[in-house]
């Protein structure tokens, strides 16, 4: 069915006259609520929007093809991200989108899946690993007029349209921040860092950002081990309680990727669950729980209902040669009193 003013109304939180006036170009609405109710009536298919950036009624049959390659696995944040691309893809009638997962962590399989899109496709989102063989296939797909972001993570020198995520630097260093709060300025103690793979430049970035600010200003924490986990929960459990018995006076933990729930299982088991200072990323159903129960002391989201938005306007701006101005996701901490919806 054709979405209506009243759709776009109850979606923008607003009135139908507001969104009336909204669409007829008429005075009396604020910039930014504009702005909302042109993003919606996009969104439901209702307008689409022409090169000098005025609204007009989505001409039927023009429909873009996108794709995006994300990684396979018991990675909830990636689960999350994929539930919001298709959900939205659903109220954008102009475009058809497809979702491909990759089990493992292996560059060689994801290239060979990007190379296969020449000729299917118009667009391309992904999450990468920096690798010649991926960063080989993005400048291919882009010499043929693909246009490709990358999200989450970014992979620097090859000619994407935009990365979309947040700052991964500035984000390891929010942790090591929190970490000296949570600590106390000048205590000793040792910390241990987790991370999905640093193949993916994202993980890569949160560690040199934490390790640098902890370098910087708490020059009495030890860095005892960085774990790789490939963001399994089943290995995040096994590592982390190795670790813990290798240092029973471990005072804290930074887990840079996913397997919240896997380290949170070895630290209950243990009775060191409220002992020892947690902070992960991503708020998830597993982190929520982690959160209530005071396992996690605190988690750095980055909302991916805002990225599979911008990925999916930015990609379908692009095809089309118009101009979109992009809206990153923001960095939240989240504690157990300010959890949101997800």
């Amino acid at each position: 069915m054709r979405s209506t003013l009243t759709d776009i109304a109850r979606e923008a939180g607003v009135s139908p006259a507001t969104v009336d006036r909204v669409l007829n170009n008429r005075p009396g609405v604020r910039a930014r609520t504009r702005e909302i109710v042109i993003e919606m009536a996009q969104r439901l298919g209702y307008i689409a929007e022409t090169s000098n950036g005025a609204p007009q009624r989505a001409v039927p049959g023009q429909t873009v093809r996108l794709d995006f390659a994300l990684p396979a696995g018991t990675n909830s944040f990636i689960k999350l991200l994929h539930r919001h691309i298709e959900a939205q893809a659903l109220t954008r009638p102009d475009l058809d989108v497809r979702v491909t997962t990759i089990e493992g962590f292996n560059p060689d399989r994801l290239a060979r899946l990007l190379q296969d899109l020449h000729g299917q496709t118009q667009g391309v989102g992904v999450i990468a690993l920096d690798h010649p063989t991926v960063r080989e296939a993005i400048r291919s797909l882009s010499a043929s007029d693909i246009k490709v972001v990358t999200i989450a993570s970014d992979i620097l020198h090859v000619p994407r349209v935009a990365y979309i995520g947040i700052d991964n630097r500035a984000a390891g260093r929010l942790a090591g921040y929190l970490l000296n709060r949570f600590m106390g300025a000048g205590r000793p103690g040792k910390v241990a860092l987790f991370a999905g793979s640093l193949a993916y430049r994202g993980h890569e970035e949160r560690e040199m950002g934490f390790r640098h600010i902890v370098a910087e200003e708490s020059p009495n924490l030890e860095i005892v081990e960085m774990r790789e986990m490939l963001d399994d929960r089943e290995k995040a459990y096994s590592e982390a309680s190795a670790l813990l018995e290798r240092h029973p006076d471990l005072a804290a933990i930074y887990n840079v990727g996913a397997g919240n729930t896997g380290i949170a299982r070895a630290l209950k088991e243990r009775g060191r669950a409220k002992e020892i200072i947690f902070l992960g990323h991503e708020v998830t159903d597993g982190t929520k729980e982690l959160l209530l129960d005071g396992t996690l002391d605190a988690v750095i989201d980055q909302n991916p209902r805002v990225e599979a938005r911008e990925a999916l306007n930015i990609l379908s701006h692009s095809v089309r040669g118009l101009p979109y101005e992009l809206h990153q996701p923001r960095l939240q901490v989240i504690f157990r009193e300010s959890i949101p919806e997800i």
